[in-house]
């Protein structure tokens, strides 16, 4: 029987070509589109998985009251890592400090590269189950060993044992390569660590002060829960432990789970509050809708040629045939379409893959190997294709064969309306989807467009990884300078476009509940003339003044903070030392666009310079100055290559996640459209065909062209029209809720509706006008014709 059932399905599909291949390629847009975003979820929900204590990892997070409001960040002092060990050993199996990620120069004779690398105690490697190639994941016990992943050892070695060869270390140390382990998956947190370094190996005099400073934020913790640990019995133990040590504030400890750090990533008031998880919740609902626009298709085409299929219903239903096996006959051409769509469907997703992969920032492949893969695809396209088939095999199913074999049977008065009521969800969808985009990427530009406070153009920052740039500041910008392409030079440990520490700081006056934790950035004198800040009082740091080593500047919201009225000559403290404020600047956004600027300090203290950066001069092209720079970079750096950062691409990436969100809205908005347009596309010739004698008839009595267009569009315009009335308020309804993420945000302006909505009729005329103006054209002797 269910052979006969595909002979008849597979029959009724080469008959009516068109309407099959509609359905097919509409529906197997629809099945692509949830394939691509399954394996986009499936590679969300399973960040970082790769490690196999994933579930018992955790980040020991700070938070912070100020002014009633708690603030969760995630940087820790030195001494806490310590205190965790000492006292905590029986909750907490692994403890671990480890440094922020930083670029290191690794060279090996003549062969030199840039990776990025972190300072990490013994532990850390043992915690993320690192699957090494070679040596041991305990090897940064010792102070001269490294750790390389495979990428960077081939770069290094090349096809050679790496194993206890040497390594020189940012022009300054030789490390034994004590250990080889495989790269990181894209998927995981620390895809980006290529090479981890012994916390113990690390010198520098900012982490021999940093030891025993409970409010120096300079580092980041991680703990591996023992294995009968309750988090939440370790959190509330582990709460208090700053208490004792920090005398003019307040700070708690918080374990943030690693299972959620990439999904729920947002705190407010000391708790988790979302994250991305909103993203997939958001992308995941999309590719629901679009899958079920390709299955409105399918039923409005099944239902629309309902009349065609009347009389095979009536004959059957009178030599004998029962319901229950003509529903089961229309279902099974449906799951043969769902079938064909689902080949489709995998051929479309291995060609797009690439594209999408770039879009979304992943590395996903199609896992040919997962049974549970397998699974779900052959689950979901039945599903597909019973919901496809379900409303026609129902509805075609309970003709009356009297009716239909007397020639009396009409589809109905109403018989369109559930057809009506589909187009208008399917576009209803689609304008939102249209809609969405057009306000995503207008955020973006409402961020671009805001004042920075600084100007971005021509600079660049150069890391200072080797001790050689370290102490000749007054030499390699002396030299910058006479190159004729350089404006001027700074030094900091903050690139311009970051904040990267923050520590405790006291005033008199201030509350003793009050909990002020800003942003804290070492500079040299001539900082701010060459990224370009804006004092608003008082001056600049100036090499006339000696006391300006242990002098302040603070940026607007530094000084609201305080609550300083006159701010300059006042006092504040900062690790144990006091510090006069010289000046204010305006706020400069460091940090996200869409946030409020962080509260931030400017201090002297070269010792802590990190970066440089260098400004060209205006008039000189970027290709210009680099070529003049580099050989000064090159004479007081001659082990390390010259790597350098735009400012003004730093800057761009903070609009990545959003770009993406646009990027992603509107590839998913294009295919509704074309899913939608398909679907009216079989609608309209199917009407076309059905209103060929009347068009006929028309022609003859005079109607023109135009008249006739306007005759077979005006129901779809209509439909349209009715969607754009739905999507409009639910669209800015759902759009409104969306930019409350952001402190600094656009509005919905009304051009937005007006112009998703005049897009959605103009591409409903071109869809529809080619089957009306064909049938419009069509000599009427041809169309009055009998059969």
């Amino acid at each position: 029987m269910f052979k006969n059932y595909l002979k008849i399905a597979w029959r009724n599909l080469v008959h009516s070509k068109l309407y099959a291949a509609i359905n097919v390629v509409g529906l197997a847009a629809g099945m692509a589109v949830a394939l691509l975003i399954g394996l986009w979820i499936w590679d969300e929900v399973s960040f970082d998985t790769y490690h196999h204590q994933y579930h018992r990892l955790a980040q020991v997070m700070v938070n912070a009251t100020n002014s009633g409001k708690t603030y969760t960040g995630g940087t820790v002092s030195i001494p806490m890592g310590t205190e965790l060990q000492d006292k905590y050993a029986a909750d907490l199996k692994y403890i671990s400090l480890v440094s922020h990620p930083a670029a290191h120069i690794l060279a090996v004779g003549d062969k030199q590269i840039s990776q990025t690398g972190v300072w990490a105690q013994q532990a850390f490697p043992l915690m993320l189950t690192l699957k090494m190639l070679q040596g041991n994941a305990d090897a940064l016990k010792d102070p001269s060993s490294v750790l390389l992943s495979q990428s960077v050892a081939r770069g290094l070695f090349g096809e050679e044992d790496p194993l206890n060869k040497l390594v020189r270390l940012d022009n300054k140390t030789d490390m034994k390569v004590a250990g080889v382990y495989a790269d990181l998956p894209y998927n995981t947190t620390f895809r980006d660590i290529k090479l981890m370094l012994p916390w113990n190996g690390n010198n520098a005099d900012w982490i021999k002060n940093a030891r025993t400073q409970w409010d120096n934020h300079m580092c980041r913790l991680y703990v591996q829960l023992s294995d009968h640990a309750d988090i939440d019995k370790v959190n509330a133990k582990i709460r208090n432990v700053p208490t004792p040590h920090i005398n003019f504030s307040r700070e708690e400890l918080l374990l943030h789970p690693m299972e959620k750090w990439h999904l729920y990533s947002s705190f407010e008031n000391g708790k988790i509050v979302g994250g991305r998880i909103s993203m997939v919740w958001l992308i995941g609902i999309i590719g629901v809708f679009v899958l079920a626009l390709a299955c409105i298709n399918f039923m409005n085409l099944s239902t629309a040629r309902s009349e065609k299929r009347s009389r095979e219903v009536g004959i059957r239903k009178a030599i004998g045939s029962f319901r229950t096996q003509l529903i089961a006959q229309f279902l099974s051409e449906s799951l043969l379409v769902s079938f064909l769509a689902l080949v489709l469907a995998v051929l479309l997703v291995l060609l797009l893959l690439p594209f999408f992969n770039s879009l979304s920032d992943k590395a996903m492949a199609i896992p040919w190997s997962m049974p549970l893969f397998w699974v779900l695809t052959l689950a979901f396209t039945c599903f597909a294709g019973l919901v496809s088939g379900s409303y026609p095999a129902f509805y075609l199913s309970g003709f009356e064969p009297v009716k239909v074999l007397k020639g009396t049977f009409r589809a109905g008065r109403f018989a369109a309306l559930p057809r009506k009521v589909l187009v208008v969800v399917q576009f209803t969808v689609s304008v939102s989807l249209i809609m969405g985009t057009l306000i995503v990427y207008r955020q973006i530009e409402h961020g671009r467009n805001r004042p920075i406070g600084y100007t971005r153009a021509g600079l660049i920052t150069i890391d200072m990884n080797t001790p050689d740039m370290q102490g000749h500041y007054n030499t390699i910008r002396h030299d910058l300078l006479e190159t004729g392409a350089v404006a001027d030079m700074a030094e900091s440990n903050s690139a311009p476009t970051e904040v990267w520490s923050n520590n405790l700081v006291d005033w008199e006056g201030k509350d003793p509940g009050l909990v002020v934790s800003p942003g804290t950035i070492a500079v040299s004198h001539d900082f701010g003339n060459t990224i370009g800040w804006k004092m608003k009082e008082g001056r600049d740091f100036s090499r006339s003044f000696a006391s300006d080593t242990g002098a302040f500047i603070l940026n607007e919201s530094a000084v609201k903070l305080t609550g300083f009225k006159e701010p300059v000559g006042k006092v504040i403290r900062w690790l144990n030392q006091d510090h006069v404020i010289i000046g204010v600047v305006k706020d400069m956004v460091m940090e996200s666009p869409y946030q409020p600027v962080r509260p931030t300090i400017f201090h002297l203290n070269p010792a802590w310079a990190r970066l440089i950066t260098v400004r060209i001069k205006p008039g000189v092209s970027m290709r210009e100055g680099l070529a003049r720079i580099t050989p000064v970079f090159r004479k007081y750096n001659p082990g390390s290559p010259f790597v350098y950062k735009f400012t003004d691409d730093e800057y761009a990436k903070k609009f990545d996640n959003e770009e993406r969100i646009g990027n992603l809205a509107t590839f998913f908005a294009m295919l509704a459209i074309f899913i939608s347009c398909l679907g009216l596309f079989g609608l309209a010739s199917f009407v076309a065909e059905q209103r060929t004698k009347e068009i006929g008839i028309r022609k003859v009595l005079g109607a023109s062209v135009f008249n006739l267009w306007k005759l077979l569009s005006k129901d779809f315009v209509g439909l349209v029209i009715i969607s754009c009335a739905i999507a409009i308020p639910l669209a800015g309804y759902c759009l409104h809720q969306w930019l409350q993420q952001y402190e600094y945000r656009t509005t919905l302006s009304w051009w937005i509706f007006t112009a998703s909505a005049a897009g959605a009729l103009v591409i409903t005329l071109a869809t529809v006008s080619y089957q009306a103006i064909k049938a419009a054209v069509m000599n009427p002797v041809n169309s009055l014709k009998t059969e």
